[in-house]
């Protein structure tokens, strides 16, 4: 056997990080106190970062026994950071995880463990617990736990893919090394780029993984937390949050996306769209504008709708920049036209019935 390949660890963990040097000694901390007697290393990426990210860096692996070590991505975004990451690791497992997260002292093998137990599925994610370092408002439930990245499904694990299109989070995810060579890597035109927020590059590698027919394991032994910084917990990031995801969502045309007999998410070809925007999402904006006014007359969660309609009018807004076929045609002609399309894809539906 080739001893590159007998010398290899079991698995690799990637960091990538960018102008958190503050937050970055916990995480590496935790990683390199990993128990259960596992052969693992530990890449960190420094996208780029201004401040003293990588003496931090040098310094932990200086104490890491050739455990862990340093690399620098100038191409700013996170894609571009895990790509590199990917491109350095040695193992069989890549796992990801984030510079303001935790790992659990038994994580690395756990990951492992999901593996071996699992030979049938191609990637593993677990819980992403918060670590709040302010006292959270009352209005932040799990309903909100979306933009700070955090995960919980419960006590029972279950396969994610066709059948179940569960997307699990990048800060606590790990792959078989070959899937990348199979569905390719981290877009980076769907990643986040410096303090950006509201990116799907998780969300897109899990749609190619399903459409190429491979499948995940929500695990929830395999566990870390995340700092969620004072910074986080106020409505103006919850609304920065969903315009983001409602922009990159589009770039994926991912409303746009139904479950098929020829994959878990296919296009259909009678989509009627309106500015660029297929009409279903006009309706879906209608329902969520009703439980919004609801919710206010009734005191109940209302913010919880209003950023549901912040992403479906970033969605609109940015599908019109990025798919509008007719840009000089005015708004009554675009509604003329919207309107012709739709019945005749009514008369064609009733004519097929």
């Amino acid at each position: 056997m080739n001893s590159s390949l007998m010398n290899r660890p079991a698995l690799s963990v990637v960091v990538c990080t960018y102008n958190r040097a503050h937050q970055l000694p916990p995480a590496l901390d935790a990683l390199l106190a990993q128990t259960g007697d596992v052969d693992y290393e530990v890449v960190v990426v420094d996208n780029n970062s201004r401040d003293h990210t990588s003496a931090v860096v040098r310094h932990a692996a200086d104490r890491s026994h050739g455990r862990l070590r340093y690399a620098f991505e100038p191409k700013q975004g996170l894609s571009h950071a895990r790509n590199l990451g990917l491109e350095l690791a040695t193992a069989p497992i890549v796992a990801f995880s984030d510079d303001d997260v935790r790992v659990a002292p038994d994580w690395a093998k756990q990951v492992l463990d999901a593996f071996a137990a699992h030979p049938e599925v191609h990637y593993v994610g677990g819980r992403v617990l918060p670590r709040w370092t302010a006292l959270p408002p009352r209005w932040l439930t799990t309903a909100h736990w979306s933009p700070l990245a955090l995960q919980d499904y419960g006590e029972e694990p279950f396969i994610c893919g066709r059948d179940r299109a569960v997307c699990l989070v990048g800060a606590n995810l790990a792959f078989r090394r070959e899937v990348f060579d199979r569905v390719g890597t981290f877009a980076p035109e769907l990643g986040r780029i410096r303090d950006g927020i509201g990116s799907t590059e998780d969300h897109d590698l899990q749609l190619r993984l399903w459409r190429a027919g491979l499948r995940g394991l929500y695990s929830p032994d395999v566990i870390v937390t995340a700092d969620v910084t004072a910074d986080r917990m106020v409505k103006a990031y919850h609304r920065r949050w969903h315009r983001g995801h409602g922009r990159h969502c589009a770039a994926m045309r991912l409303r746009e996306l139904v479950p098929s007999d020829q994959g878990p998410m296919t296009e259909p070809r009678d989509i009627v769209t309106l500015f660029g925007a297929p009409g279903f999402v006009y309706a879906d904006a209608m329902l969520f504008a009703r439980h919004w006014l609801k919710a206010i007359v009734a005191r109940q969660d209302s913010f919880f709708y209003a950023n549901k309609l912040r992403h479906i009018l970033s969605y609109v807004r940015a599908s019109s920049r990025l798919r509008r076929p007719d840009r000089a045609r005015t708004t009554v002609q675009e509604l003329f036209s919207f309107a012709r399309a739709y019945a005749r894809k009514r008369r064609a539906i009733r004519a097929a019935s």
